[in-house]
């Protein structure tokens, strides 16, 4: 596999694990200061995420991907992907949401990890 193929992998990676509450599958994907940017706003650190994904705040039942752009630049790389995702959280209902990341990654020993991932809508 190619790095842009591999980048895009862990998007793949990522979902499957979100969805089976997978938590030290994801600590694998994420750098040390991995942080989430959620569409409301709210800056979340990797252990404050991942807290809420285990405490039920986040729950994600399917994903299905629509696109995965991936940019690299040397060492860093940046990726948008586009995924129509159900899910439950903060307490709200189950609903499907379009549902786009915008991520930050650089290689740590030779492995791609995630730095950072902003949540919107397409």
């Amino acid at each position: 596999m190619n790095e842009e193929d591999i980048i895009k992998e862990l998007y793949i990676k990522y979902w499957k694990y979100m969805i089976d509450k997978n938590v030290e599958g994801l600590r694998t994907l994420m750098a040390d200061d991995y942080y989430l940017m959620h569409m409301t706003g709210v800056k979340q650190s990797k252990e404050v995420f991942l807290n809420g994904l285990v405490d039920g705040t986040f729950n994600y039942y399917i994903a299905e991907h629509d696109q995965i752009d991936v940019m690299i630049n040397g060492e860093t790389a940046t990726m948008v992907g586009k995924s129509r995702v159900l899910a439950a959280v903060y307490g709200g209902g189950k609903n499907t949401w379009r549902l786009q990341g915008d991520f930050t990654l650089r290689k740590e020993a030779g492995e791609w990890k995630l730095t950072s991932s902003k949540a919107s809508t397409y």
